[in-house]
């Protein structure tokens, strides 16, 4: 069995006009002709991601979820110009094709990559891929120097300036990941108000830097070398890149880390393998992005609360669609019972926090 990425049957009520696609793709390069076979990757809570295969020729499109209201959150060109532009400086960003805001062709803005064919990891190994627990270490060392990699990135010479709001970026993200959460707050879930309350209350009064952040690096949106499983050659998803706190990256991405002795609850939310043997702890990523940093992290509290925070109202966002309909998705169904769990694994760790 291969251990690249595969792409699926596309989900029901998820199907592409592919003619039109197609002719619009053929304008761009000729070379593209007739119909593309088309499939879906997994996921699909943010943007949809598909495979259109033309033979041996493979490129990736990525669209807004179907129903999506806010252009904000799914802008497709602001996420392919931000490729573009890191591309020449970060070698792990898939090269862009196409972007297209034409309403003829899709009803939404979309964009199309080149598909980078390597191993992702998920919630467990790909059958076939068997790492020994310091081949597991080595790895989780690649991936976490990517994302230091990407925060040691010049901004400024890889034209990425205009991201730049100022000073307050932690300021921006409580107030902004807040009012998110009202907004989308529905009567069957927690109020979150006593973590909003700390977050406003315990925010540093400076951001630490200034850095190019990803703020969703995690192992499923990284792609490993097929011939060499411990190699990095992509980073995905940059739809939420920006100009911002480096800790508060760190923080997003602990927010997904799992690890062996979480408490059951938080082990049924796990969507990377960051539980086996050799994978570091949420404490040892901290130590070790501090010591190839020089940035402190010894009040890491804020971040890590912040991360489970901002995860919350993500999905609480999602849950709302669903619970008013916007979405029939059946795996959203639950996500009301994980919002008021991460309420619950927030105010445990502000009891526990020292700040």
């Amino acid at each position: 069995m291969s251990l690249i990425d595969q792409a699926g049957a596309v989900r029901s009520g998820e199907e592409l006009d592919v003619a039109k696609i197609a002719t619009f793709l053929q304008g761009i390069d000729g070379s593209l002709q007739g119909l593309p076979t088309v499939s879906q990757f997994p996921g699909g809570a943010s943007n949809l991601t598909y495979l259109l295969s033309y033979g041996e020729r493979e490129l990736i499109l990525r669209r807004p979820p179907f129903g999506a209201k806010a252009k904000s959150a799914h802008d497709m060109l602001r996420e392919a110009n931000i490729m573009a532009e890191l591309k020449p400086v970060y070698p792990y960003v898939p090269s862009v094709f196409a972007t297209c805001q034409d309403r003829a062709v899709m009803d939404s803005d979309f964009y199309v990559m080149e598909r980078l064919r390597g191993i992702i990891l998920r919630n467990k190994l790909p059958p076939g891929l068997v790492l020994s627990e310091s081949d597991t270490r080595q790895l989780c060392l690649n991936v976490i120097d990517k994302m230091i990699a990407l925060h040691k990135v010049d901004y400024q010479a890889a034209g990425l300036a205009h991201l730049a709001k100022g000073e307050g970026y932690v300021q921006r993200q409580i107030a902004g990941w807040s009012e998110r959460f009202r907004k989308a707050r529905t009567d069957d879930v927690v109020d979150c108000e006593e973590v909003m309350r700390w977050l406003a209350e315990k925010m540093p009064a400076a951001d630490v830097a200034t850095c190019l952040i990803h703020n969703d690096f995690r192992f499923d949106n990284v792609v490993l070398d097929a011939d060499d499983p411990l190699k990095v050659i992509g980073v995905l998803d940059w739809e939420m890149a920006t100009l911002g706190d480096p800790l508060m990256d760190l923080g997003n991405t602990l927010a997904y880390w799992v690890q062996a002795d979480d408490e059951p609850q938080f082990m049924m939310m796990r969507r990377q393998p960051t539980h086996l043997p050799g994978m570091l702890t949420r404490k040892e990523v901290i130590a070790y992005y501090g010591e190839q940093t020089g940035y402190r992290t010894d009040h890491f509290d804020f971040y890590e609360i912040y991360g489970l925070f901002r995860l919350a109202v993500i999905i609480q966002q999602i849950y709302y669609r669903f619970h008013h309909g916007q979405t029939t998705n059946p795996q959203f169904a639950m996500f009301g019972h994980v919002v008021n769990y991460l309420d619950q694994r927030c105010r445990n760790l502000i009891a526990q926090s020292t700040i």
